[in-house]
Formats: structure tokens, C-alpha cells, sequence
């Protein structure tokens, strides 16, 4: 208890409130703890799983770690490919909790894990210590402006706190109104300038360097500018990043994310403070917006794999929250793509199985039942696609692959709690996501950014462009040969490969994003079995 680490005040607050010390902490962490007078073990996940813990349950006991890898080297834990976890990963929504490997599980944010010797006999019990609670009622009519000062408050103190560190910290800066909010404050807060950490694609429609770059100058950052390509994307650099995610992911922004940390870490950074959460927090994703005020005239990078072309409807959702949120819906689609593609022996086992009512009866009812729309959607995507998705392989595996640490300063529990107040009415007004931050920034932000709309932060597709095609094709050709989709089982050979040779002809751009996920997923699940079920060895990337 002596150290002068972050982590030292953890052990003193347990030895004075025992389990309650929990709430008493602020930021990331994953907790492992034995308290020998009591004989017992605890494992502790913060609050929105920005940091990741994981364990297996066998005879003899407990196994943990921060990553599946580690679990799997246990003696007592066979490495296997999780047959329903495989099928989320098509769909690319994984069940809170789970994992892509048969007997390890997820320990689900704000929740602890309990392990106690009671004679002689071990037992185990989770427990959750903190949850997102939007309030049953909201004032539709409250003054906006106390609730614009509220949030700059609480961003204020969020950035500031996370810019306490031994080294420098710089700032992960895309295009979009986080990033450069948090750029602005760190700039004034330090009033000096910070070291911003820019990612460029090479193509337009993806690419948000020229808005960075202007925030950049605008703050006097001093911008390390990180430009992709086909040859980053694809090939060695996806399979590191696979083995990192330690699942599928849908979009090779994972990838691109790989790099990044390990630019970073190459300019002598090791920890950024990153925009995550915001679009959670204040309702900045248009299927948000879509659930409260029905379709618009949204379209580009979000129709289709991200907004579904026509309205999905599933039971178990409406009896959880009312209605079927729109994040999941386009995922339903791509799972009734996939179905047909299985193979024989998958189509048995997982026959009965519905995958999109799994994922609903995960989220407790309770913080649903009786909240506004816009409430109940931003729940229910937190409490899956935030944990599972952006703070995932859009996150912490991908930083800490390169043990450069990220702080995502919109998910400080204060400010979170805070938003979860906030009327819908205030988070977006006159049809403006994230209203309420974009008025809490206006003197930080530049006026371009200030009135830009949100915009998909993602690598682009492969179907978008010929030469990424052919760099996806080689890694077809190595990964889903005949002799290997036979072996790993998943797919019908000859659908899978028909469905191959079809993907990229397709003229409607939805369902050509929507092959590029079923590719990307595709190939991944035959990666995490070559990687961890039979050891391959890892490729170097230059």
C-alpha cells in the first residue's frame, strides 16, 4: 500500500469499506483482490468495462486474466471455438458476458465477482455495484441552458483529471466534435500545446484528416498524422489485430487502431485521452435519433450496415424495451444473411437458437421498463455494442497491444451520471444530435465543426475500393480454403464460396457493406481458430 501508482489507493479504501470501496473510484481499472482473513477473492470490473477481466470456472477452482490468451494457457481450459459466440460475431452482437471461447466468460462491467471458501466448499457469486439509471420521467420543458453548463463542468473536470500523469499524455484526434472538444480542453487546461494523434485514410468519404488537421492549428497541437493504406489494413496487421480482439470485428478500423498505438508508443506516449463514450452519452448515433423521432432522410456511410433499409421487428425486444431499437436491427439483417451459409451440422445445433432474443434477455428489464425511447436505446446499445464493440476492438485490446494506455474522458462516472439526467429534449434539439455538447463547446470548437453533422468514424470497405479487394482476396485465398472451412466446421464450403465469388458484384452499396462485414467476420472466426486452437504462430508486420 506504499506504492505511488494510480492503483495504490485501492487496497487502503478496501481495508476501510471493505466491497463499497468500489464507489469510491474514478476512471478505468480491472481489480483482482484476496483478502486472506475472510478467504476470499474478488475480481472487480469499472463501470462501463473500458478495462477488460475474464475468468473460467472449472473443478479445481478460478482462472483469470485480463485477456482470454492468458486463460487459455491453463492446463484445466481447452481452447474451443464457442459455436453460438460464433454466430454472434456474424451478426456482430455478442451476448453481455460472453466470449468466443467455449467456458470463459466476460465479467460484465460495474459488476464483481465473489469467491468465498464456505466449509470447505468454493462458491461464487456476481454482483453488480453500478449501472447507467436513467430516471422513469424526464421534463420536456426545462430550461437547456443549466444542463449546457453542467456538462462543461463535469468535461472540464473529466479531461483535467486525466491529464494527471508522471508522462505526457496526448490526444487521439479524428474529425468529429469529441476528440476536438477534448483537444481544446487539454490545450487550455495545460496551456501548452498537446501532442494530437491523427489517423488519414485514403479515401474521401472515410478520410476526417482535414478537420483534424484544423482543429489541430486551431489549438496549436502538435499533430503526428498516421496515413493507411490497403497494404496496413489487410494481410499481417489483420491477423495482429484479430489475435489482440480476440473475436470478429466488422470494420478494419480495429486495424487501423493497431497502428495507431503503436505510433504512438513509437513517439515515446504511453497513455491518451481519447473521445469514447460521448455519442453514448448524449445521443449522438442517428439510430438513436431514428428511435425517438423516426426515419429521416439520413443516408451515406449510415444507410445500410449501420441503419437498417427497412424497419426490423423482433418480440423479445418489444416486450423489453416497446419497440426493437434501430442499432440492432441492420445486425438482424446481416444475421438472416449469414443463417443460410452455416453448415450442415451448425444448422442442427443452432437450429433453435435466436441469437437477437439472447442479446435482450441479457439486459435487465428493470432499467429499461417505462423509460423514454431515446433512454431505453441508449441503454440497451451501452450495455452491448459500447462494452462489446467500441471499447473493445475499437479500444483497450488494441491500445494495450502496444501498452500505450487510453483515457476515455466522456466516460467518467460523474459526467455519465449527469447525462443520464438530461432531458431528451436538450440532448437533441431542433433535430441536432449531442446538442447539449456541441452548446458546452461552442467556444472550443471551430464553427465548421461546431455545425457538422455526425459522421461514421470507420475504415473504409473493401467493396469501395478494387486494389483493398484484392488484398481481402488473398487472405481468402490462405485462410478459406476448402480443407480449412471443413475443418473448422462453421460454414458450408460451397455456400460460403459461392457467396465469395458473388460479394463484390453487388450494385446496392447496403448489402455490398453488408458482404464486406459477413467477409470480415468470416474470415476472422477461421483466424481465432488457426491462432488459438491450433497455435499458428503470428505474423511480423513492418
Amino acid at each position: 500500500t506504499n506504492g505511488k501508482s494510480d492503483s495504490a489507493i485501492a487496497l487502503p479504501l478496501y481495508l476501510r469499506y471493505e466491497l463499497e470501496f468500489v464507489d469510491y473510484l474514478r476512471g478505468e481499472f480491472a481489480i483482482v483482490l484476496y483478502d486472506h482473513r475472510q478467504q476470499r477473492l474478488v475480481l472487480i470490473r469499472d463501470r462501463f468495462g473500458i478495462k477488460p477481466l475474464y475468468y473460467a470456472k472449472n473443478s479445481r477452482g478460478l482462472v483469470w486474466g485480463s485477456e482470454v490468451k492468458a486463460i487459455l494457457k491453463h492446463p484445466d481450459v481447452q481452447p474451443q471455438l464457442c459455436n453460438k459466440a460464433a454466430l454472434h460475431q456474424m451478426m456482430q452482437v455478442m451476448v453481455p458476458g460472453s466470449t468466443s471461447f467455449v467456458g470463459v466468460e466476460a465479467l460484465q462491467p460495474g459488476h464483481m465477482l465473489i469467491v468465498e471458501m464456505r466449509q470447505g466448499e468454493l462458491t461464487t457469486r456476481v454482483q453488480r455495484w453500478w449501472d447507467l439509471d436513467f430516471p422513469e420521467s424526464h421534463d420536456s420543458n426545462a430550461d437547456p441552458q443549466p444542463y449546457v453548463q453542467g456538462v462543461q463542468d463535469r468535461l472540464i473536470d473529466a479531461v483535467a483529471t486525466r491529464l494527471e500523469a508522471d508522462v505526457p499524455v496526448g490526444c487521439y484526434l479524428s474529425g468529429g466534435i469529441d476528440s476536438c472538444s477534448i483537444l481544446g480542453l487539454a490545450t487550455t487546461l495545460q496551456q501548452s500545446p498537446v501532442k494530437a494523434f491523427t489517423i488519414a485514410f485514403d479515401n474521401t468519404q472515410y478520410d476526417e484528416s482535414n478537420i483534424a488537421r484544423l482543429m489541430a492549428e486551431r489549438s496549436g497541437a502538435e499533430q503526428e498524422l498516421l496515413r493507411l493504406t490497403e497494404k496496413d489494413l489487410y494481410g499481417p496487421a489483420f491477423e495482429r489485430a484479430t489475435w489482440h480482439a480476440e473475436r470478429s470485428f466488422y470494420n478494419t478500423l480495429a486495424v487501423a487502431k493497431w497502428h495507431m498505438s503503436r505510433r504512438v508508443r513509437a513517439c515515446n506516449y504511453k497513455a491518451v485521452i481519447t473521445g469514447e463514450g460521448s455519442d453514448e452519452l448524449f445521443a449522438g448515433y442517428p439510430f438513436f435519433k431514428r428511435d425517438w423521432l423516426g426515419r429521416d432522410d439520413e443516408g451515406g456511410v449510415f444507410a445500410g450496415a449501420i441503419l437498417a433499409e427497412e424497419d426490423q421487428h423482433h418480440a423479445a425486444w418489444h416486450d423489453l424495451c416497446g419497440f426493437t431499437p434501430s442499432w440492432i436491427q441492420p445486425w438482424m439483417l446481416t444475421l438472416d444473411r449469414v443463417r443460410p451459409l452455416l453448415s450442415t451440422a451448425m444448422q442442427d445445433l443452432l437450429s433453435a437458437y435466436d441469437p437477437v432474443a439472447e442479446v435482450a434477455a441479457a439486459i435487465d428489464p428493470l432499467q429499461v421498463h417505462g423509460r423514454h425511447r431515446l433512454d431505453a436505446s441508449q441503454y440497451t446499445w451501452c450495455k452491448t455494442m459500447l462494452e462489446g464493440q467500441i471499447l473493445t476492438w475499437g479500444g483497450d485490446r488494441m491500445d494495450m497491444a502496444n501498452s500505450m494506455e487510453a483515457r476515455p474522458a466522456f466516460l467518467d462516472h460523474h459526467l455519465a451520471e449527469y447525462a443520464t439526467h438530461i432531458p431528451p429534449e436538450v440532448r437533441i434539439r431542433g433535430g441536432v444530435e449531442k446538442w447539449v455538447l456541441r452548446e458546452a463547446m461552442v467556444n472550443v470548437l471551430p464553427r465548421e465543426l461546431y455545425e457538422r453533422k455526425k459522421f461514421a468514424f470507420m475504415a473504409p470497405p473493401a467493396h469501395t475500393d478494387p486494389v483493398k479487394q484484392a488484398a481481402v482476396q488473398e487472405m481468402i485465398d490462405h485462410w478459406l480454403t476448402d480443407e480449412r472451412i471443413e475443418r473448422v466446421g462453421l460454414f458450408d464450403r460451397s455456400k460460403l464460396h459461392t457467396f465469395l465469388r458473388q460479394a463484390w458484384q453487388e450494385n446496392d452499396v447496403a448489402v455490398a457493406r453488408r458482404n464486406d462485414i459477413i467477409i470480415n467476420h468470416a474470415l476472422q472466426l477461421h483466424i481465432l481458430y488457426g491462432q488459438y486452437v491450433e497455435g499458428q504462430p503470428l505474423p511480423v508486420v513492418d
